[in-house]
């Protein structure tokens, strides 16, 4: 009788211990995935959610440096651009008025009908000039999280996705625009060290005096100009993870809006989107976050003609 206490009590014991080291594991998995998907800060950051057509978000936050954490939960691609509105301009406006336009001069272009879509433009009221990028994350690929580091002054601005469904029509059309209001309460936060300097411009290109190496790096990125390109927008940075014999010429067409298959779902195949620095006025700089494991890259515009622009740079990270 004693030993079949003596033989169930170690049987007991080792249930127990392996409880103890499954809920020990456990921690530390579910520790390690909390610090994968926040690699700048464990907390004060700013958390978007797209599940659709949507982002969810807070209506308020405060001014300063405020790092966004973009998790694109759809099954799409995404990105999210920061417009400053003039007064008494607001999303509704953005897709009621806007993007219909953007629209049906994008119709005209696939049709090869240049100067009447450059007649509908002309349609956009004149308030719309005062319209100002002041930067968002880079493009996401569907299930990815990226985060990225702006500095906002207050006052009122408007998020937006305007990359286009298969049938052609702008993700702004369907309800992706957000208001969001910056406070004058300062959110307390200092300006990111980046561990790789990047700059863009128009004449220039990207270009670095750092060398890219792999981990968990920090990129900043400075906006020497900003112009209007053909496509009616300016540049940003997009960072870009490539399979394997993978075609760039897709990637780098695919870029362009203004064309039938630009921007538009699917994204060309054997290219995964890590996030950037979405459009910036000049002498503006953004922060952006990624994790460089070994593989070939590109830094990316969304511009048309990026390699002769020098608005595409490849690179490698070696194991």
């Amino acid at each position: 009788m004693n030993r079949q206490l003596y033989t169930s009590g170690k049987f007991v014991l080792r249930i127990l211990l392996l409880v103890v080291c499954l809920s020990f594991s456990s921690c530390k998995n579910q520790k390690k995935q909390e610090n994968s998907v926040s690699p700048i800060l464990k907390a004060n950051v700013i958390e978007i959610v797209t599940d659709n057509m949507d982002f969810q978000m807070m209506d308020t936050i405060k001014s300063g440096w405020n790092t966004f954490r973009y998790i694109n939960n759809s099954t799409q691609t995404h990105f999210v651009l920061i417009n400053s509105y003039p007064p008494g301009k607001s999303s509704k406006d953005a897709e009621d008025i806007i993007a219909p336009i953007f629209e049906a001069a994008l119709a005209l272009i696939n049709e090869g009908k240049q100067d009447e879509a450059l007649s509908v433009f002309e349609q956009l009221p004149e308030w719309f000039k005062e319209v100002q990028f002041i930067g968002g994350t880079g493009l996401l690929s569907p299930n990815s999280i990226c985060e990225t580091t702006l500095y906002l002054e207050p006052g009122d601005y408007m998020l937006e996705c305007y990359l286009k469904m298969q049938n052609g029509m702008f993700h702004t059309t369907m309800g992706m625009t957000k208001d969001l209001v910056v406070s004058s309460t300062k959110s307390g936060n200092e300006e990111l060290k980046a561990t790789i300097n990047l700059s863009i411009s128009s004449t220039e290109g990207i270009f670095t005096k750092d060398s890219i190496v792999g981990g968990l790096q920090t990129f900043s990125v400075h906006f020497v100009d900003q112009i209007k390109h053909e496509n009616f927008v300016g540049h940003d940075l997009n960072l870009v993870k490539i399979d394997e014999g993978s075609d760039l010429l897709a990637l780098e067409q695919w870029m362009n809006w203004a064309t039938p298959n630009g921007l538009i779902e699917p994204s060309p195949t054997g290219f995964t989107f890590l996030g950037g620095v979405n459009d910036m006025p000049a002498g503006g700089t953004g922060y952006f976050t990624a994790q460089l494991d070994p593989g070939s890259y590109a830094l990316i515009s969304e511009v048309p003609n990026a390699t002769s622009k020098g608005l595409l740079r490849t690179f490698e990270i070696r194991k």
